[in-house]
């Protein structure tokens, strides 16, 4: 493992309300001792969705995630190509691309989606 990936979910929980995350999760993020990282995937999914009204986020979440030590991940060819090969648990697009990044860059995926670990990557409880 060489640090965390916060699926959508938790990072708005992050940034909104952390009583509401895992102990564990919460731990993670804050005690510096692996990186942490949020998908371009994640942030993504979450300007389509402020666009639609159907969801707020800090208007500086580059600096709110800079000042948190929260680094962004880029999507690679090699992420993109990887949800491929990745089995139909689940038909999300953001998450497949999320479980994609994880596992080609060896990330603990920190998720509130059961679902998400039937798949052959490491998960928290977020």
């Amino acid at each position: 493992m060489s640090g965390y990936l916060l699926d959508t979910h938790v990072i708005l929980r992050w940034l909104s309300d952390q009583k509401k995350l895992s102990a564990a999760a919460r731990s993670a993020i804050a005690d510096g001792a692996h990186p942490v990282y949020l998908s371009s995937a994640a942030a993504w999914e979450m300007a389509i969705k402020k666009s639609l009204g159907r969801l707020d986020y800090p208007s500086n979440l580059e600096e709110v995630l800079a000042e948190d030590e929260i680094e962004v991940l880029p999507i690679k060819l090699a992420h993109a190509l990887a949800v491929a090969d990745l089995p139909i648990h689940h038909h999300d697009p953001f998450d497949r691309m999320q479980i994609a990044q994880a596992r080609i860059e060896r990330l603990v995926l920190v998720t509130q989606d059961s679902i998400l670990a039937k798949y052959d990557v490491e998960t928290l409880a977020g």
